[in-house]
C-alpha cells in the first residue's frame, strides 16, 4: 500500500466547512452576539468590530500555531516563547537606533526565526524520541531566556511606516491582518484537504504505526508540523508587533493558553488528525466574546483564566461526549 492510497479516520473532509460541529460553533458565536449587542449599545459598531476582529486576527493564527502540532498527536509549548524571540529580532533589526533595517528586509529575515525554532524542535524529538511534552518545555524556557537575555527586557520601537500590517484597514471595517489570516485558513485548508502532504500529516496523527508501515516518514511530518507551527508563531509576532507599534520581549507570554483554549474550542483534535479551519476561526471568535463579555460585567480580573480554563474544559467534555455518541451510533447501525 502506498502513502497515497492510505485512507485514515480522519475528521478533515469535504465536508468540514459545513459539518455539525463548526455548525453548532457559528450557532453558538450568533447567540454571543445578539446577548452582547442588547447588553452594550456599542458593540455593534464600526469601531468595536475594526478593533476585535484584530484580535481574533492574531488569535487564529496562535491557534493554528498549536493545532498543526495537535493534528500530528504532538503538542507545542514553545508557541508564545517562539512568538517572543521573533519578536525581539524584529526589534533588532529594524530599530532605528539598532540596525535600521527596511521591513522589505527585516521581516523575511525574522520570519525565518519561527520555522528554525519548528525544525529544532521537531528535530529533538524525532532523532532523541523524547517526548513533545518535555522537549517543548524545555525549550520555551531556552527561548524565553534568549529574548530577555538579549534584550535586557526592554522594548524596540517599531518605525511608523510598518503599522500599516497591523493597524491598516479598509473602509474602517476590514483589518489588513484580518484579510491576511483569511487567506491563510484558506491555505490550511487546502492544505489538509487537498494535498498528499496534509494527508499524510493526517495520517501520522491518526495512527502513526500504521502510517509508517504505509510508507509515510512519520518522522518528517512531525518536524513539518512543528515547522509550520513555528511559522504561524512568528507571523503572529510580526502583526502583533506592527499592531503595538513596538517589540516587547513579553510578547507571546500569555498566548499558550490562548493557543490551546481557541484550537480545542474550535474541535482540534486532542488526539491528532482533526483540524478545522472555519472551527478555528469560530473559536477565535468566541474566545475573544467571552473576553469582551467579561469586561462588560465588569467581572474581576483575577478570575478571568478560571473562566477561560472552564470553558476549555467544557469543550473537552462536549468533543468526548459528541465522540461517545458517535460511537454508540455506528455501533447501532451494524
Amino acid at each position: 500500500m502506498t502513502p497515497t492510497t492510505y485512507e485514515p479516520q480522519t475528521g478533515f473532509g469535504r465536508k468540514d466547512w459545513v459539518s455539525g460541529r463548526t455548525l453548532g460553533l457559528i450557532m453558538f458565536a450568533g447567540v454571543l452576539m445578539i446577548a452582547m449587542a442588547l447588553a452594550s449599545p456599542n458593540f455593534l459598531t464600526q469601531e468595536t468590530f475594526f478593533s476585535q476582529s484584530r484580535y481574533v486576527a492574531l488569535y487564529v493564527l496562535v491557534a493554528l500555531a498549536q493545532a498543526v502540532c495537535l493534528a500530528v498527536g504532538d503538542l507545542n509549548l514553545t508557541v508564545g516563547a517562539v512568538g517572543s524571540v521573533t519578536t525581539v529580532a524584529l526589534g533588532m533589526l529594524m530599530a532605528p537606533d539598532h540596525a535600521g533595517l527596511s521591513a522589505w528586509v527585516a521581516v523575511p529575515l525574522v520570519f525565518l526565526v519561527g520555522p528554525l525554532a519548528g525544525w529544532l524542535n521537531g528535530l529533538i524529538i524525532t532523532r532523541l524520541r523524547i517526548d513533545a511534552f518535555i522537549v517543548t518545555l524545555s525549550m520555551m524556557f531556552v527561548y524565553m531566556g534568549l529574548r530577555s537575555g538579549v534584550s535586557g527586557g526592554n522594548a524596540y520601537t517599531i518605525p511608523e511606516a510598518f503599522w500599516w500590517l497591523g493597524q491598516g484597514g479598509f473602509g474602517g471595517w476590514l483589518p489588513i491582518m484580518l484579510l491576511v489570516v483569511l487567506g491563510m485558513l484558506g491555505g490550511v485548508s487546502f492544505l489538509y484537504g487537498q494535498t498528499v502532504l496534509g494527508r499524510r500529516l493526517l495520517a501520522t496523527g491518526s495512527n502513526a504505526e500504521a502510517a509508517r508501515l504505509s510508507g509515510i516518514n512519520t518522522r518528517r511530518m512531525i518536524i513539518c508540523a512543528h515547522v509550520l507551527s513555528g511559522g504561524f508563531s512568528a507571523l503572529a509576532a510580526i502583526m502583533w508587533a506592527s499592531w503595538s507599534g513596538n517589540a516587547a520581549p513579553q510578547t507571546g507570554d500569555d498566548w499558550l493558553i490562548i493557543s490551546f483554549a481557541v484550537a480545542i474550542i474550535g474541535g482540534t483534535g486532542l488526539k491528532g488528525s482533526l483540524i478545522s479551519p472555519l472551527g478555528i476561526l469560530m473559536g477565535a471568535i468566541i474566545f475573544k466574546l467571552i473576553q469582551h463579555c467579561l469586561v462588560i460585567l465588569k467581572i474581576n480580573d483575577n478570575y478571568s483564566n478560571t473562566l477561560l480554563g472552564a470553558l476549555i474544559l467544557l469543550a473537552i467534555v462536549v468533543d468526548r461526549a459528541r465522540e461517545h455518541l458517535e460511537i454508540k451510533a455506528r455501533a447501532a447501525a451494524k
